[in-house]
């Protein structure tokens, strides 16, 4: 029996996609369990992981909307206002009524959900602070890049104890540009490296003395 190729929301880092080797190994993913530590011994907040939903949708349905606006004073043999073209708005889509259930396993679905919260949050990085970008895929298919314009969840069975093991989330999503992505700035040079790998003017030629007539 094939194994169940799934939806997956892959992060991107610094503008280029991972999507290549997406199939991580063992040594890979026990990495992303880490949490990493700073210098004092003090958790720092995990990054963002890969999205991958339990059940795949029923369905996918994209929304593009194009910017068409009437010219001023300009109308046509049917008195219908001409109108010039002004670009395109990106693919928008909403996956709906994700499930993830986590009962036989009696552990938190919160693990899960916490993981897709952090694409509504500001994730901690070096140069900036902003939501994740990811690739939305399906096997080998490659949608677009996107990010996370908006969350529902909701939890609807819980353990004995408290403890909730379903939840179902909508998860819209918004196209953007590779090209665009925000990417990692490269550090500015200090002011002593720009002078000593400043070059020096070049230094003025002696004008020759003039001659007293004769």
């Amino acid at each position: 029996m094939s194994q169940l190729v799934k939806v997956i929301l892959k992060v991107c880092e610094n503008g280029s996609e991972q999507s290549k080797n997406h199939s991580a190994t063992k040594n890979e993913q026990e990495k992303r369990r880490t949490v990493n530590k700073n210098s004092k011994g003090e958790k720092k907040v995990e990054k963002a992981k890969d999205i991958v939903l339990m059940f795949n949708p029923e369905e996918i349905s994209f929304t593009r909307s194009v910017k068409w606006e009437p010219a001023k004073a300009s109308k046509g043999k049917t008195l219908l206002p001409k109108v010039n073209f002004s670009g395109v708005e990106p693919y928008k889509l909403t996956l709906k009524q994700l499930l993830f259930d986590t009962y036989e396993s009696k552990e938190s679905v919160m693990k899960a959900i916490d993981n897709i919260k952090k694409g509504v949050e500001l994730a901690e990085r070096t140069s900036e602070k902003r939501p994740p970008i990811y690739l939305l895929m399906w096997g080998e298919n490659e949608y677009f890049h996107c990010v996370i314009t908006s969350l529902t969840y909701k939890l609807n069975m819980f353990l004995a104890d408290g403890t909730p093991v379903r939840a179902m989330v909508d998860i819209s999503l918004q196209e953007v540009d590779k090209p665009n992505q925000p990417k990692t700035d490269a550090k500015p040079a200090s002011r002593g490296a720009a002078r000593t790998n400043s070059k020096p003017p070049p230094k003025a030629s002696p004008v020759p003395p003039r001659k007293k007539p004769k």
